[in-house]
This record gives C-alpha cells, structure tokens and sequence, in this order.
C-alpha cells in the first residue's frame, strides 16, 4: 500500500459559527459552533482518508487546545503522529454573516515553537520508513525557520519519497532550493515568488517551465481558486478549468485539491487526471459549509464532468 505522509507545522483548530448580521458593538447571537483539526497537511489527510485513502498526519501540538485536537482527529479516525510542544495549537474561527451572505476567516498567529520542539518533529519524520509521498503543507509557526522545508526535501530523497509542498513566501523559496516533484502555489503565492503582484498565464507558464529547468520541480499546479488551476511539466501546458457550482465556503478548498491530486497519484492515476481530479476535490469542497472539507460522492461527480467536457489538446 502507498504511504502517505502529511506535516503541519501550524496546526488550528478551526472554530465555525454563523450570525444573522455582523452588526458592530452589539451582542451577535451566534448558531452552535462546528470544531474541526485544521491546518494544511492536517486537512490533506483528513481529505484523503474522506476520499478513501490512506495517509498519515504528523504535527505539532500542545495545551489543552493540542489534546482536544488530537481528540478531534481521533474522532475521524485519522492516523496521527502529534509531536508535543509547550504552547497552546492555536484556534482560529470562522464567521458567516447570513444576512449578507459573507464569510469572515480570522486566522491567529500560532504559538512559538523552540528549536528543540521542532528537531523533535524531524526527527520523528527521519524515523518513518516505507514512505511513498511525503506533503508537507501549510504556514510555519513562529519560531520554526523557513529552511525547515529544504529539510523535508533532504529527508524525502533518501527515503525515495517524492516530496509534496504547499506554502508561501520564504518557505516555498527553501523548498525550492533543495527541490520538490510537486509544488502546489495559489497565484499570489506564485507571483509573489516572482517578486511581482500578478503574473499573465503566459508569464505563469514561463515561470514554472523556469523552475522545472532548474530542477526545483518536476511539476508545478498553479491553483486558480474557483476558475480552476493550470498544469505545468516539462512536457504540459494545461489549463483546467472548475466546474461551476453554486458555493458555500471557500475554506479548506485548496486542501482538498492537493489531497485529491496526492490521492490520485498515489493510486497509480496518471498526472492530468490526478489534478483534473484535484479540482474536482477542490470544487467540491467549497459546496459545504464552514471549514468541511471535500465529500467523495461529489467529487467523482465534478471529476466526471471535468474529464467529459475537457479536451486535452485545450493548452494554454
């Protein structure tokens, strides 16, 4: 069986509630809040045991928030590696106003990690055998150095591994630098590597082709958030387009797509059906409310859709 392994570094609690109107210096009656483990490998995991899966999350955890973390996975059945720390996870909330049909993400920092807690984690990762993908996705907690994901690469190639990224700024810049088969940047994060605000498709395409030339990549998937995402290889330009549907929360959307695209992948499934499925599961996510993340059921749907209505010669 393909093992998966997933790292968060910044895991949160992800607290979820709605009120009729965000209405200032009143007291808002809000509906029962909803509790799920998030952050970014944390919610690939979870998505890809959702989708049938196997996968394994590694993350840093502490204080009380850290236990009922662990609760919360344990509850959904996820296999998980916590590494303990001495500050609390963090908890982030996520606010719906129903009256204006508006979503409001309030992300808190995290706690600070000291070095000798995030060793440990790597260690742990180092005491892993018999993996097959390793995805190390989301932010970093303050004080854990952004070469950390160079690191990750390292560990990865002496396993044979192939190493999976999902972040931003200087972190994705370290993990660049050591190497990646799949980085999986939103357009801000891509631009931003850039060192620009924006990027044309034309200027995507060239920066990611410049990437996979320097052997930083093998392949990039650039998310285009509800219109799609763009595949790009040493050998594809392609552009996928979503399917429209009718969204409810955008949150854990880009999780879901990497855990679709890893899903695949790790199920044998060639490359542009795997992130043709990736923006199914992205799709899909984003149809249930608060921070749920995407259901099998309508991402084989959204997929079949997407593979009926594209063509593969429809290139950039």
């Amino acid at each position: 069986m393909t093992r998966i392994l997933t790292i968060t570094l910044n895991p949160a609690i992800d607290k979820s509630t709605s009120v009729p109107a965000l209405v200032p210096d009143r007291k808002l009656q809000c509906s029962n809040p909803v509790f799920e483990p998030g952050g970014g490998g944390v919610n690939v995991a979870r998505a890809i045991i959702k989708l049938g899966g196997s996968a394994t999350a590694v993350y840093l955890a502490g204080g009380h928030s850290g236990k009922f973390f662990d609760s919360l996975l344990h509850a959904e059945g996820i296999p998980a590696l916590p590494v303990p720390i001495a500050g609390n996870t963090r908890e982030n909330l996520i606010l719906n106003d129903r009256g204006q049909n508006m979503q409001y993400r309030l992300d808190m920092p995290g706690p600070v990690v000291d070095t000798y807690e995030w060793q440990h984690l790597l260690e742990v990762v180092r005491g892993i055998n018999d993996i097959d993908y390793i995805v190390a996705s989301g932010s970093l907690a303050p004080g854990i150095p952004p070469d950390i994901f160079a690191t990750f690469s390292a560990i990865a190639t002496i396993k044979g591994a192939r190493f999976i990224v999902d972040t931003s700024r200087e972190a994705l810049k370290q993990a660049l630098y050591e190497g990646a088969y799949l980085i999986k940047p939103n357009l801000h994060e891509l631009s931003g590597l850039a060192g620009v605000d924006n990027l044309s498709t034309e200027e995507i395409i060239e920066l990611a082709k410049e990437l996979i030339v320097k052997k930083r990549s093998e392949v990039v998937v650039v998310s285009l958030g509800k219109t799609g995402a763009i595949l790009i290889t040493a050998d594809i330009s392609l552009k996928i387009p979503a399917p429209h549907v009718n969204s409810i929360s955008t949150v854990g959307a880009g999780d879901s797509m990497l855990a679709g695209i890893v899903y695949s992948l790790a199920a044998g499934q060639e490359l542009i059906p795997a992130v043709q499925f990736g923006v199914a599961c992205g799709s899909a996510a984003t149809l249930n409310p608060g921070t749920a993340l995407c259901k099998k059921e309508d991402a084989q749907s959204l997929f079949e859709e997407i593979a009926k209505t594209q063509s593969l010669s429809t290139s950039c």
